[in-house]
């Protein structure tokens, strides 16, 4: 079977490469049969034929500019990937510019606000033993069990604490005639406070008496605490009366485990894979990006054409044979398809969020230390 091969012109129309990606860009119209051209001049056409049809450059023109798309967007994946968890999947980012923000940091944080009881994803419950006279450990774990909870839980905060030094307080100007005023007033709390009087005393006398209550507190009142272990609650000391219940906060551990891993809905971004990046649009690459497409479809020419030629590896002619240099086509390929891409990587590299932010701070340094070196002028009046 005759099949033609590259006849030196070609004329590009959608439809002849394998996915149809840029088929209808008005650059890669253009530029397809231009790069067949340059392809085979660099492949030694016209002093030698070139086993090849138009189709396989545009074959490889196709897969050049992708695999150039796909490098470019999966940096910018990498290097904003914190910032794009969340983000809608209708959403096209070829052409947005990623600002960075804090919500990423919220999110990783979140788990640090669910063990000080600060805010977080994990749900406090509230939960109360009455205390019995003559009886001092209470076993928690039992106590869930009775309470139908499911699962291991785990106390984060006992109430058993004084009242707020600041209510036992009383202003000793109180009713001596110099008046008083309640600075919670102004806030609605009055009820909640007693008369403290700002006017007449400096605040360090209120901090000092305050302190002075806590002191107190602490030492002679310091038998009176708890201390859990191994899920049991002992009371210090044992207590006399069977009036009073003790309350804890508690979380189920089962409800830490699954906070780890949250279910979005359908159509936002939660790994690289559904990242809403598409393919490039060949007319807004510029020209150091198709420089690099240009050369590495020539890699895969190489690669086309070093398979072709090696299902013959020798062709007899009158008097002779001639080797085919399908061995060193493929080498050239794979070596210059791994320089190409070590290439394009370390230029992304270079021209990353973080490397910009670190010239930045060099070309500070440098400005502040060239300015230093400026004279000041004295001024004489």
């Amino acid at each position: 079977m005759n099949i033609p091969i590259w006849t030196g012109t070609s004329s590009f129309s959608p439809g002849e490469t394998p996915f149809g990606f840029y088929d209808y860009d008005a650059d890669f119209q253009r530029d397809a049969d231009k790069v067949a051209t340059f392809c085979t001049r660099r492949l030694g056409y016209p002093l030698v034929d070139i086993e090849l049809q138009d189709i396989s450059f545009y074959a490889a023109f196709e897969e050049a500019i992708t695999t150039y798309g796909n490098e470019l967007y999966a940096y910018q994946i990498r290097d904003n990937q914190l910032d794009l968890i969340g983000i809608s999947t209708s959403t096209t980012l070829n052409n947005s510019i990623i600002t960075p923000s804090f919500q990423s940091v919220i999110r990783i944080s979140k788990q640090y606000g669910s063990e000080a009881g600060s805010g977080g994803n994990i749900t406090y419950y509230t939960g109360s033993i009455p205390l019995t006279a003559s009886i001092q450990d209470y076993d928690l774990k039992k106590w869930a069990e009775d309470e139908g909870i499911a699962g291991s839980i785990e106390i984060k905060r006992v109430f058993y604490e004084a009242p707020p030094a600041v209510v036992r307080y009383f202003d000793p100007y109180s009713g001596t005639g110099f008046g008083y005023q309640s600075l919670f007033d102004s806030f609605g709390f009055g009820g909640m406070s007693p008369a403290i009087n700002f006017l007449m005393m400096p605040v360090n006398y209120d901090l000092q008496t305050i302190q002075a209550i806590e002191l107190n507190d602490m030492i002679r009142r310091s038998n009176y605490s708890f201390e859990m272990k191994n899920n049991v609650l002992r009371i210090f000391p044992i207590p006399n009366n069977s009036d009073s219940r003790m309350y804890f906060e508690y979380i189920e551990e089962s409800e830490r485990i699954e906070g780890q891993a949250s279910t979005p809905d359908t159509g936002v971004a939660n790994n690289v894979s559904n990242m809403p990046y598409t393919n490039p649009t060949y007319t807004l690459i510029n020209s150091v990006g198709r420089q690099w497409i240009f050369e590495y479809t020539l890699a895969l020419v190489k690669e086309i054409l070093g398979l072709v030629r090696g299902k013959y590896t020798n062709i007899p002619i009158p008097g002779s044979e001639v080797t085919l240099n399908q061995q060193d086509l493929l080498t050239q390929a794979a070596t210059d398809k791994l320089r190409l891409i070590e290439k394009l990587r370390q230029y992304l590299d270079e021209t990353s969020r973080q490397a910009g932010l670190e010239r930045k701070a060099a070309e500070a340094d440098f400005a502040f230390n060239e300015l230093s070196k400026v004279p000041f002028t004295i001024y004489i009046g």
